[in-house]
């Protein structure tokens, strides 16, 4: 998609933006307006400036932008020659590292619109897209609508859609946080991935709270971080551009956490059963309507109901509840959002008609968040039987092939393998990895299409008392397979299916 830019908006304004901030640029070719900016060349429009980023760039890619009426084009040094034969007379940017180029072009384009609302950062291994919701039934409770980017969905006042990165590229992030601020909203709600913190998708984007949430092996692959020391210094980098800093004191290498949110202005940390903690939560426990708990902070303690199921939600709660504090909220809406949450496709209970059988459709996807939720379920379901469906995706994050079969066969009693965004790969290969890493006194079973290894669940979970736990997938309603993201039916769809339960339960 395009961003719309300012009229004034020109190369060589953007050329002397990149360079305030030391980075390497040079305008080759006369200078011109530019009236968007845009890094897909299948979303360019007229006048463009046409970002050409990414280890699988190519020159074609420039064409159709050109082609599409992209006026200009920003490239890095090393691929400048083979690009300008593609694109004769055109003027472009040159830098000597496009990602940062990229961001403080797309910054400077939009008149630095960080500085016209309040933007709240969530990171850590799990927990952040749950955390994100609590905030917006939150703040949907005091009045407010915020808007959310994330990995459930995209909505900035203007543009709203099911996500399928965490947090975008810097061009669409700051045109989510310009037309944020053109819409009238006064609150942005944010993911913030490792990924975008170590790509400086997120650089020079300065956050009113920066929550730390945990951390846990995951992402460690060849085309994402190196190592378990690479990812946990990524996360580490939201500190450098926060104003209040907020810590989970349960969250391991929690002193080395705390070491860096102290380059914040103001720290404030939360924990369960911490009563060091600003906001600690005491006796928490399982509820109708998902779990109750005390909230102990700023010296009383009030009782708080949370509307979804699972204990370890406890600490998301806790995060939530403190971010909404720094924004001014109170305890009565706190109490009320949280109550009244719905988050899609997060630890959702679907219940057979005798109340035996249950589905828990949750997204629940590498170690640290298997281990939480599969320990909560044993917890609150001791007796049942236990039937687990999940995969492991393509092309990324290999080791969750070997860890999640292993974690998962702790807990469960049957275990059936299927697809989950192959993306490049064969699902049926990953499944058969994930099998050959399946302890040999736990039964599993391969069904690649992922509807069919839903039904197959419940047939061997029968009537008595079950738990069908369905993973990674939640209320999704995309596969994605190879470069498209075909439409399927979501985990809950056909939990609710399965179960005979109405759509809209």
């Amino acid at each position: 998609m395009t961003s719309c830019l300012p009229p004034e908006t020109t190369l060589s304004s953007l050329a002397d933006a990149i360079a305030a901030q030391g980075v390497k640029i040079r305008l080759v070719g006369p200078d011109r307006p530019v009236r968007g900016m845009s890094i897909d060349s299948r979303a360019v429009g007229p006048e463009a400036l046409f970002a050409c980023k990414g280890a699988a760039f190519k020159p074609a890619y420039l064409e159709d932008a050109l082609n599409a009426g992209a006026a200009a084009y920003l490239c890095d040094e090393s691929s400048e020659l083979d690009l300008s034969a593609h694109a004769e007379g055109v003027s472009h940017l040159v830098t000597d590292d496009i990602r940062p180029a990229m961001a403080y072009a797309a910054r400077a384009a939009y008149g630095r619109p960080d500085k016209r609302i309040d933007i709240m950062g969530i990171t850590g291994t799990k927990g952040k897209s749950t955390t994100s919701f609590l905030l917006k039934s939150i703040f949907a409770a005091a009045g407010m609508r915020p808007s959310i980017i994330g990995s459930i969905e995209t909505d900035d006042g203007i543009d709203a859609f099911e996500s399928h990165n965490t947090t975008p590229e810097a061009v669409d992030l700051w045109r989510h946080v310009f037309n944020t601020a053109e819409s009238g909203r006064k609150h942005l709600v944010m993911e913030v991935s490792s990924h975008a913190l170590k790509y400086d998708r997120t650089l020079g984007l300065m956050l009113d709270v920066a929550c730390f949430l945990n951390i846990g092996r995951d992402h460690i692959s060849p085309s994402e971080h190196p190592s378990f020391e690479d990812y946990f210094a990524s996360k580490l980098r939201i500190f450098d551009q926060c104003r209040t800093a907020v810590v989970n004191l349960d969250s391991d290498l929690v002193d080395e956490v705390l070491e860096h949110a102290r380059r914040a202005e103001r720290l404030l940390t939360f924990g369960v059963d911490r009563p060091e903690a600003d906001y600690s939560a005491r006796d928490v426990r399982p509820c109708r309507d998902g779990i109750a708990f005390d909230l102990a902070c700023e010296g009383g303690t009030r009782p708080m109901t949370l509307g979804m199921a699972g204990l370890f939600n406890a600490e998301n709660a806790l995060a939530a509840i403190a971010m909404a504090r720094i924004a001014g909220i109170g305890f009565e809406d706190i109490a009320a959002g949280l109550a009244h949450v719905r988050v899609p496709g997060r630890m959702e209970v679907v219940r057979s008609a005798a109340g035996s059988t249950i589905a828990l459709v949750d997204y629940a996807h590498n170690e640290l968040s298997y281990k939480t939720f599969f320990t909560s379920v044993r917890k609150e379901h001791p007796a049942a039987k236990v039937v687990a469906v999940f995969g492991a995706p393509g092309d990324k994050a290999f080791e969750r092939r070997e860890v999640l079969p292993r974690v998962a066969a702790q807990f469960a009693d049957y275990l059936i393998y299927t697809e989950e965004d192959p993306a490049h790969e064969d699902p049926r290969a990953i499944a058969e990895e994930l099998a050959a890493n399946t302890p040999t006194d736990t039964p599993c079973e391969i069904i690649v299409d992922r509807e069919q290894a839903i039904i197959r669940a419940f047939e061997v979970a029968g009537e008595n008392d079950a738990v069908v736990c369905l993973l990674a997938k939640g209320d999704e309603t995309r596969q994605h397979r190879g470069d498209s993201f075909p439409e399927v039916k979501s985990d809950l769809h056909i939990a609710r299916e399965c179960l005979g339960v109405a759509q809209d339960a």
